[in-house]
């Protein structure tokens, strides 16, 4: 794999940048598709060069489209869709959303109009990611989504299946809203060794596994801590808020998270985590981990809940090379004074070599770094929000 495209995602289209042959540490822009449009997802898919992307056009819908390797042109493929929701279970949370309402308008200090009713939640709101299949399953594909539904296309995003067993759970009926107002699935990784076995995140609902390519699925969130849970529910498995999951792809059983409330990891394929503390911060919502070396993982910490920009407004990324007993903090090519960059789940991204990095923020900025996180070069100060970044 070349990696020799960076594929970016953001509120106003898809950017491509690509690599100087006489200067790999050189980018310049070659492309820009669905310009105006906010891109939510993107995948360039490794095994036959596709290249997806996923849109939230508002009123418009949800769109998926495709490029396939070598052409010029995309086409559109069919977007997930969820089945129709139980009439019970609409007016079942109609009357809820009605008796909350009419709470908040009788109280002294509440709201004196009610709220509407309760709107379905059995309807596609985002594709917040796009996962290959493993690479002996040409053709399928993983969308995580928001309200919380993972769904399953074996033929290239022709149609899509969601999986009822997962959706089903009464559990996923606790689920909430981890700054969406739903719950949204928005990590995938299949093990290279055994495409059956697949790890999701949900925000908010922890981290779950499939060992059987999905007919049945367990929560995984073991260890993690949930500090803004009553103290008798912090470590309720299905209560947690993974920000982000990744795993070391030479040593899947490797994996890394960023949980609102701190960086947690597993040694033994997500089954039991472990709690790291970090400086200058343990918030934030970006991971990546090196493709080949399981104790080296990067982040880019923020001050969580309200103010949710930089720890004092300076934008650093910071990196472990020991598994996290300890961590190193880099700002050289990054903005030297206040800043407020916030860098999204999939803002993150590390290349095939475990070298190369890139970086978008929710300001425009579009960094790369060829030596490990520990300086940067600034592609672009002018982009739209970026919230997808990944090496192609």
């Amino acid at each position: 794999m070349n990696d020799d495209r960076l594929i970016v995602g953001t509120r106003k289209g898809l950017f491509v940048f690509e690599s100087d042959e006489a200067d790999p540490h050189r980018w310049k822009q070659t492309a820009i598709h669905f310009i105006g449009e906010p891109v939510t997802s993107a995948l360039a898919d490794p095994r036959d060069g596709t290249l997806y992307a996923a849109l939230n056009l508002g009123h418009f819908g949800v769109k998926l489209h495709r490029m396939p390797a070598g052409a010029s042109e995309w086409e559109p493929c069919a977007s997930p869709v969820y089945p129709p929701q139980p009439e019970a279970e609409l007016a079942a949370a109609e009357a809820a959303s009605a008796t909350e309402a009419s709470a908040g308008a009788n109280a002294q200090d509440g709201p004196q109009t009610n709220a509407p009713a309760a709107e379905p939640l059995w309807s596609l709101e985002q594709i917040w990611t796009l996962e290959p299949g493993g690479a002996d399953e040409p053709g399928t594909l993983w969308a995580g989504t928001i309200p919380g539904g993972l769904f399953r296309s074996d033929d290239r995003g022709e149609s899509w299946t969601l999986m009822r067993s997962l959706w089903d759970r009464p559990e996923r009926r606790e689920w909430g809203g981890g700054g969406y107002d739903h719950a949204g699935i928005h990590s995938v990784l299949v093990d290279p060794r055994d495409s059956r076995h697949v790890t999701i995140g949900v925000s908010s609902g922890g981290v779950w596994q499939t060992f059987d390519s999905g007919a049945t699925w367990r929560p995984t969130s073991k260890g993690m801590q949930a500090d803004y849970m009553p103290p008798e529910r912090r470590e309720e498995e299905n209560a947690q808020d993974p920000h982000r999951v990744a795993q070391c792809l030479s040593a899947p059983d490797k994996l890394w998270t960023q949980h609102h409330c701190a960086i947690f990891r597993s040694i033994d394929g997500g089954l039991h985590w472990t709690r790291i503390e970090a400086q200058p911060s343990n918030f934030g919502f970006a991971v990546a981990v090196h493709p080949h070396d399981p104790d080296t993982a990067w982040f880019v910490p923020a001050v969580k809940d309200a103010c949710r920009i930089p720890v004092d407004g300076r934008f650093v990324v910071t990196r472990t090379r020991d598994g996290g007993r300890t961590f190193e903090s880099f700002s050289e090519g990054l903005p030297s004074g206040l800043a407020y960059d916030l860098v999204y789940r999939h803002g993150l991204a590390i290349d095939a070599t475990g070298t190369r990095l890139a970086m978008g923020s929710t300001t425009g900025g579009l960094w790369t770094s060829n030596d490990g996180g520990e300086s940067w070069r600034e592609l672009s100060a002018h982009l739209p929000p970026i919230y997808h970044v990944s090496f192609a």
